[in-house]
């Protein structure tokens, strides 16, 4: 039976291997040897040594001035495997046309863990702040997709995140776990979340579910638009949008 390595602490060196690779964030594109062992709380020499394989299988690139990003190869292997792929084919053209309406920014999130995470985003350049980028997170509770996915989410994950901490991004983030658990029921009866100034003062996030084609919600579509009084027109939009979605999610299954 094959055996994977271990450092002399115990830990595999996949284990390790995927703390480099956590090093990056959607923010943190390029990092020295240094930053990420660091982050990876790796000895300098045995991060330098790993980063040293992973550049030799294409999982990470090295540039001419010795910094250190993901890798080409990296990223074809994960959108290869990405559960994801086939759902962000089906949204992406409804993305487009709802982005050519509001020219602000629209975004696909789906569940993973405790968190909203974001998998498709289309902006502008004169759209309004948003603190998401593709691959980013935001815990459930803060965000109105985070909001639509945790109200159609298991008991035991809604109860788990009821507890808490529920962190403040700002002075209107939902941070009382009875003021969170009225508004999520209040999601699942309206069909939509809306978050004024949650993420950040100046943005309202708008949020529909989207259902695969056993009625379960697998994603959210939502929209980070300028916090003001036209806000809510944007609802009936989001919500014809999804139900447009969900038609093309059921063909999409028969025809596989």
């Amino acid at each position: 039976m094959t055996r994977v390595a271990r450092s002399p602490s115990g830990e595999s060196v996949l284990t390790r291997a995927v703390r480099i690779l956590d090093a990056f964030g959607p923010d943190d594109h390029v990092l020295t040897v240094t930053e990420i062992s660091r982050r990876a709380d790796l000895p300098l020499p045995t991060a330098g040594r790993m980063v040293g394989e992973l550049v030799r299988h294409g999982l990470l690139h090295r540039d001419q001035q010795r910094r250190v990003r993901i890798g080409v190869r990296l990223w074809e292997l994960a959108q290869r495997a990405s559960p994801t792929l086939r759902l962000r084919e089906v949204v992406m053209p409804f993305m487009e046309d709802v982005h050519a309406v509001v020219g602000h920014s629209t975004q696909l999130g789906v569940l993973d863990g405790d968190e909203v995470l974001f998998v498709e985003r289309l902006s502008a350049p004169r759209a309004v702040i948003n603190l998401t980028r593709i691959a980013g997170r935001l815990p459930l509770h803060v965000s109105s997709a985070g909001q639509v996915l945790l109200a159609h989410a298991s008991p035991e994950l809604q109860e788990r995140v009821l507890r808490g901490p529920l962190r403040a991004l700002t002075s209107q983030t939902l941070t009382e776990a009875a003021t969170l658990r009225t508004t999520l029921a209040r999601v699942r009866t309206r069909g939509f979340a809306f978050c004024p100034g949650h993420v950040h003062p100046d943005a309202t996030g708008v949020a529909v579910p989207l259902r695969g084609p056993d009625g379960r919600v697998v994603a959210a579509l939502s929209l980070v638009i300028p916090n003001d009084e036209q806000a809510w027109s944007r609802v009936g939009l989001l919500q014809s949008t999804a139900r447009a979605i969900d038609r093309a999610l059921r063909q999409a299954t028969l025809i596989q």
